[in-house]
């Protein structure tokens, strides 16, 4: 059965949820949001940190609150979401086909926006040599794995890239008792907010290397050592 939509929303993350929350404010009733997790909130779950919130709440919060705080909104809005339900297909005429656990749904809409996020680039995109061992973690998905299933990824680190999640996963990382080697940055400044260059790298003595990127990986079912080169 093919059920008929205003608006769905493909993502329940930040955007997602605010983009819901926009089109209930401009007059839009009928919209469903689906989402391939078990709640809503995105990449907002895994962000325990604060400074979220600060210019729509007008006070700091944590990922976890500001998601929490949109989520609460939607559903006094009576704005229609589904977790648990991953969109396979959109076609040209805006039908929207999602894989659930209730078997497969169909939403004719009458406009679909596309609220996924973004993928973090792997080790082979940005083309750094060597073979593909056990432990090389995006940053998004280490943070996943120790704030959301309290499983460390390593004991000793060295961290690719000086942007914000990079920074708060040195901090993070330390604070669980891993050793935080380097950041190794490739542009000749740091790419993160200076607050979390001092609160994240300077407060526990983390060197960050500017203009230095990793030129080669070693080891073979796990990695052993990483070569660090400047450029």
């Amino acid at each position: 059965m093919i059920e008929n939509k205003d608006v769905v929303i493909v993502g329940g993350g930040p955007a997602g949820l605010a983009a819901a929350l926009e089109l209930k404010n401009k007059g839009i009733e009928d919209i469903l949001i689906v989402e391939r997790e078990d709640k809503l909130g995105g990449i907002l779950k895994q962000c325990i940190h604060d400074g979220f919130g600060l210019t729509r709440f007008k006070e700091t919060l944590s990922g976890p609150e500001y998601a929490d705080r949109f989520i609460k909104e939607v559903e006094k809005q009576g704005i229609d979401y589904i977790t648990d339900a991953t969109v396979i297909d959109v076609t040209n005429d805006k039908l929207v086909i999602a894989a659930t656990r209730d078997g497969l749904k169909q939403y004719k809409a009458k406009a679909v926006v596309l609220t996924m996020g973004c993928r973090e680039r792997t080790r082979g995109a940005i083309s750094t040599p060597g073979t593909r061992p056990a432990g090389i973690y995006n940053a998004g998905v280490a943070q996943r794995y120790i704030n959301l299933t309290n499983t460390m990824v390593g004991k000793k680190i060295v961290i690719l890239g000086s942007g914000d999640i990079g920074l708060i996963m040195a901090r993070r990382l330390t604070l669980e008792g891993a050793k935080v080697e380097a950041v190794v940055e490739l542009c000749p400044y740091a790419n993160g907010l200076p607050r979390n260059i001092e609160q994240c790298l300077n407060d526990f003595d983390i060197p960050l290397y500017l203009s230095h990127t990793i030129t080669n990986i070693e080891g073979k079912s796990r990695l052993e050592a990483v070569t660090v080169s400047q450029v």
